[in-house]
């Protein structure tokens, strides 16, 4: 009759369940990180802004500018002037359906309507914001710019489609409070003439939204 090596037994039953020990903790720290990544996923959510034109029924806001010049801006519309001095000032009324506050960082100009088949502006070559502006989650507010020199390069075309009430595209450039999940969305600018005076009245719509800090969906 053979005998039985303990040793050896022993060493397999060892090695046995030093596996079953790595196999577990792999499946421990793999469930972990995946926890971890759907925690972080949803921290994200919680802070990110999402920008659209405001609804029709939103308050008419007030917008101040350097040199005492005031704008109004109705809801689900744009302020957009040419003033007798030359500067131009540009409004739109927003509002922000993502969960975050959303932070303006620039905003770049196309002179003509821009289509989902045109890329979005470089970032590197959008305007900053002289000032910061904030909108809070699930709340109005606004984004607003002035070109003052007419030596601007975009002033030429903008004062252009102004004057000949052409449609034309801003694209803003923003992200939550920490400076992160940056976003760039498409607004179109189209102009329509209202009422027996033939007033023209500027109205903004989004096309497009891109995230610059995660995959995009698409």
């Amino acid at each position: 009759m053979a005998t039985v090596d303990w040793t050896t037994v022993a060493t397999f039953a060892t090695a046995i369940g030093t596996l079953v020990l790595a196999v577990a903790t792999f499946a421990a720290v793999r469930s972990a990180n995946k926890a971890a990544r759907v925690a972080e996923a949803g921290f994200r959510v919680s802070l990110r802004p999402v920008l659209v034109t405001s609804k029709l029924e939103d308050p008419v806001q007030k917008v101040t500018w350097i040199g005492d010049h005031w704008s109004h801006v109705g809801g689900s519309e744009a302020s957009i002037e040419l003033a007798e001095d030359g500067n131009i000032y540009l409004v739109i009324s927003l509002r922000n359906v993502g969960a975050g506050i959303a932070v303006m960082f620039g905003w770049s100009f196309m002179p003509e309507l821009a289509y989902s088949d045109k890329p979005h502006a470089d970032p590197e070559i959008f305007r900053p914001q002289s000032r910061d502006i904030y909108i809070a989650a699930g709340d109005v507010g606004f984004w607003q710019a002035a070109i003052r020199d007419t030596s601007d390069p975009g002033y030429a075309a903008l004062s252009k489609d102004i004057r000949e009430i052409q449609p034309f595209t801003i694209e803003l450039l923003y992200g939550d409070h920490e400076g992160g999940q940056r976003t760039i969305t498409r607004f179109g600018l189209v102009p329509r003439r209202v009422g027996d005076s033939g007033e023209v009245r500027w109205f903004p719509a989004t096309s497009r939204h891109w995230p610059l800090d995660r995959p995009d969906p698409r």
